[in-house]
């Protein structure tokens, strides 16, 4: 992400695409919900898509009141491990304030949308099990002591990370997919396996929702990535080409392995395979040429459709395959700057296969370790801390009737008409982990 340090006048075409891209990616936290609602059975529809819409309103306070202080205030103490607290309430910051050539109340809300949803794609890791008024205490204490101090190393001058180590991340493989992969980890750890894993297919109850929200969160992804850019000029422009192309690859790269393994191509994986691309090129969109784009999306679709088996063989339930999706094609793409980085991308960085040497793989891997061991560390310890004051875990009971009824007293269907199990065409989708039985 280009910070400036200083301001030299507002640009109002840079303003205009960004607000523009603040409104796309604040629009995927509701596509995540519909991509996370559409993959949960039909029992726990409303409780997964309220955990995304809830954290909308608990990371704007926490963002609003402390968060972004912490994140892009003054480093305090010169060791870029966190900001200050100068901007406490958003103090100091008038209409007039500018960062680049934007206005920093602007700038402020952009970075806003990108904490929302990196809160809410946690939730993927935990689903049909986890308390709601728990999850609403952990989303605001995650976003202080997780988000915050990793988005300060990243995407700060005076962070450790890109000020000090040199590591590169344009738009959030770090901050966003590798910081919520490990989380999700983490939580799924504590909270521990859906009644019934490993022994009862937990098949997506929709597949049209699940296609109607991957396709909100790719057309939200053009902001994500290419207003990270923080103007409308020709860098924005290649990371949109590179965004696009990342993410047609890695759909292209899941269905291939599909269908030689499984002898079908479906949509579940068209889905899956384009946001594991998505989340690829989301680190290097900015750093690498399209050819890059092109094998960082291809390697995440395929490296992804055999990653989300894994929880199976290792024995942790992340219900949505956080892990096999965000954190493995997180890494994948953080990492691959290293070798496809190219200084007419980056303004100076070059990787390996543009004559880089392996200095500046060696730094993405750096950062990648760094921010997956943080994150998965705290996130441990604050879903411990939440279990053992409130409880985190839904009850039994609860968890077996559906928390949508449970919980909102309320449900997304007649389940007189609609079962909470799945029927039909839906029974035969076995490529995604989230689908596949026991051992398949």
């Amino acid at each position: 992400m280009l910070l400036a340090e200083s301001a030299s006048g507002l640009d109002t075409g840079d303003t205009a695409w960004l607000l523009a891209s603040t409104a796309l990616v604040l629009l995927m936290t509701p596509g995540l919900a519909l991509f996370y609602g559409g993959m949960v059975r039909s029992k726990s529809t409303l409780n997964m898509i309220m955990m995304s819409f809830v954290s909308i309103a608990v990371v704007t306070v926490v963002w609003l009141l402390a968060g972004y202080s912490l994140a892009f205030g003054t480093d305090a103490g010169g060791w870029g491990l966190i900001g200050g607290l100068d901007h406490l309430g958003m103090t100091g910051i008038t209409p007039t304030s500018l960062t680049g050539h934007v206005p920093t109340l602007l700038f402020a809300t952009f970075q806003l949308t990108f904490a929302i949803i990196t809160a809410a794609l946690i939730s993927g890791a935990i689903a049909d099990r986890a308390r709601f008024g728990a999850w609403v205490a952990f989303t605001a204490v995650w976003t202080l002591l997780v988000y915050v101090p990793v988005a300060h190393w990243v995407f700060t001058p005076g962070g450790w990370i890109l000020g000090r180590l040199g590591a590169l991340d344009f738009a959030g493989g770090t901050v966003v997919e590798v910081n919520c992969g490990a989380s999700g980890l983490a939580l799924a750890l504590v909270l521990g396996p859906r009644l019934g894993f490993r022994k009862e297919a937990m098949r997506p109850h929709s597949l049209p929702l699940v296609l109607l929200g991957a396709g909100l969160l790719w057309f939200g992804w053009f902001g994500f990535n290419a207003g990270s850019a923080l103007g409308a000029n020709g860098l924005a422009a290649a990371a949109l080409l590179n965004t696009q192309a990342a993410g047609c690859t890695g759909l292209l790269g899941w269905l291939l392995v599909e269908k030689r393994r499984d002898g079908h191509a479906t949509t579940l994986g068209a889905a899956s395979g384009a946001v594991a691309g998505l989340v690829a090129i989301t680190p290097s969109c900015g750093s690498v040429d399209l050819l890059g784009a092109l094998v960082i999306g291809l390697a995440a679709g395929v490296v992804c459709s055999y990653a989300v088996s894994w929880k199976f063989r290792l024995g942790f339930d992340d219900s949505l395959d956080v892990v096999g999706v965000h954190l493995v094609a997180g890494v994948i793409g953080t990492v691959l700057i290293g070798l496809f980085a190219t200084a007419t991308m980056t303004g100076g960085a070059d990787g390996l296969l543009h004559g880089g040497g392996l200095g500046q793989l060696g730094r993405q891997l750096v950062a990648v370790l760094a921010v997956g061991a943080y994150a998965f560390a705290v996130t441990y310890g604050i879903g411990k801390t939440i279990d053992r004051l409130m409880g985190f875990r839904a009850s039994p009971e609860h968890e077996l009737t559906g928390l949508d009824l449970a919980v909102h007293a309320e449900t997304a269907y007649d389940h007189g008409v609609l079962g909470h199990g799945t029927t039909g065409a839906h029974a035969t989708v076995l490529t995604h982990s989230s689908d596949r039985t026991p051992g398949t």
